[in-house]
């Protein structure tokens, strides 16, 4: 039982890790990215479709990827280059994204909601002689894919490129005081975009990771808040690789127990459903407060 809740939670942790960190490097810059949902499932959408007409689930990886990245620019140039707000255009392309792709599987493929293909590659995973079978250990290191390990492999990545880059340092600079750093010449418009097609290809793998890795098949709801969820996880970690994907880890935990939980019976499903949306709200609540204490005793 608790090896199965730790191999669930873990690989329900890669699609919120590789969004939520898509969105700190976009933060960074200056950015709130409120569309990581619909980039998601851009890159879920097209993962699936290209690994079914190639038979390669590594070109739907690299093709969910790119297609995130497309989306990332497109929307960042329209907050960037046309003074667009944030939010706004976050919440738009989100919806935008949900129609077209709806559009799609009704005229195209002729199918409401769930796509699914016969034979559809899935990103396999790799299992680990003499590890598999220890209790816990097992559960933690073996049977993962690769956008697994490279979340594990991304966090101190991304650590050190925010500390000892150039590009790292000059994003940092970018959100903290944009004005500031363009009169001193770096170009933080051409940052933000960058920052934002990352978040986009992070968050298109992401998709890529709950279609080709979790689920085998496509759907239309299929992201179903995660992107939000990502957002919070984020704000939560102030940005901060380690911080953002432990986050992702604790909402990934009681996506897991709640979906063991259904399983098990005896409590209405419809309840168990809200557990990890509660999580959320009861984790941003918390920040809240400690920020609010926080401001209160520097004031005095």
């Amino acid at each position: 039982m608790i090896d199965s809740i730790i191999n669930l939670t873990l690989l329900l942790a890669v699609p919120l890790v590789l969004a939520a960190l898509g969105g700190a490097i976009h933060r960074r810059a200056g950015v709130v990215n409120i569309g990581l949902e619909g980039q998601m499932l851009v890159g879920a959408f097209v993962g699936i479709l290209a690994s079914a007409g190639t038979g390669s689930w590594f070109v739907g990886v690299l093709a969910g990827g790119a297609a995130g990245a497309v989306a990332g620019l497109i929307m960042s140039l329209v907050i960037t280059r046309l003074s667009a707000n944030e939010i706004i255009v976050g919440l738009g392309f989100n919806i935008v994204v949900l129609g077209i792709v709806g559009f799609v599987l009704r005229t195209l493929f002729g199918v409401s909601g769930t796509l699914r293909f016969p034979d559809q590659p899935r990103i396999p995973r790799i299992d680990i002689p003499g590890i598999q079978d220890i209790p816990v250990l097992g559960a933690i290191l073996s049977g993962k894919d690769v956008l697994f390990w490279a979340c594990i492999v991304l966090i101190p990545v991304l650590v050190w490129l925010f500390a000892n880059t150039r590009w790292g340092i000059r994003t940092r600079a970018t959100g903290v005081a944009e004005p500031a750093a363009a009169s001193l010449g770096i170009r933080t418009l051409g940052l933000r975009d960058t920052a934002g097609t990352l978040a986009g290809l992070l968050a298109g793998l992401g998709g890529v990771a709950l279609a080709l890795g979790v689920s085998g098949l496509f759907n239309e709801n299929m992201i179903a808040g995660r992107g939000y969820v990502a957002l919070a996880a984020f704000y939560f970690g102030r940005s901060k690789p380690l911080p953002t994907a432990l986050a992702c880890l604790l909402f990934s935990f009681f996506d897991s127990l709640q979906i063991r939980l259904q399983t098990s019976g005896g409590i209405s499903a419809d309840l168990i459903q809200t557990l990890p949306y509660i999580a959320v709200v009861a984790v941003l609540a918390w920040t809240g407060f400690t920020g609010l204490r926080k401001r209160s005793r520097m004031a005095v």
